[in-house]
């Protein structure tokens, strides 16, 4: 599938980008080269294969190197302000932010 100027045109006016007519010629360029690695990688037999949840599950075991997701609280009071000063409001160290729901 080749992509054409209309189509580049098209994907720059939802991007909500301005491309010169060298630019429109480069983007076109580029998606079409893109496609192509798309339909390249959509040719290979991959019957048999497992999926991975992640590409170095394959060489080594994942879960060993990432670490949990939990917060460590501030070495000292100091260091808790100096984290805090740069907070549009706070209170009691916890940041305040605008009501989104209401």
């Amino acid at each position: 599938m080749a992509i054409t100027q209309q189509d580049v045109a098209r994907i720059a006016r939802l991007a909500r980008i301005e491309l010169s007519p060298g630019e429109t010629a480069r983007a076109q360029h580029d998606l079409d080269g893109m496609l192509g690695l798309i339909e390249k990688l959509q040719a290979v037999d991959t019957a048999g294969v497992e999926p991975m949840a992640h590409p170095l599950s394959a060489h080594q075991e994942i879960r060993l190197r990432l670490r949990p997701d939990a917060a460590a609280p501030t070495s000292t009071l100091a260091q808790r302000q100096a984290l805090m000063a740069n907070s549009p409001a706070e209170d009691d160290g916890l940041f305040l932010v605008p009501t989104v729901i209401e």
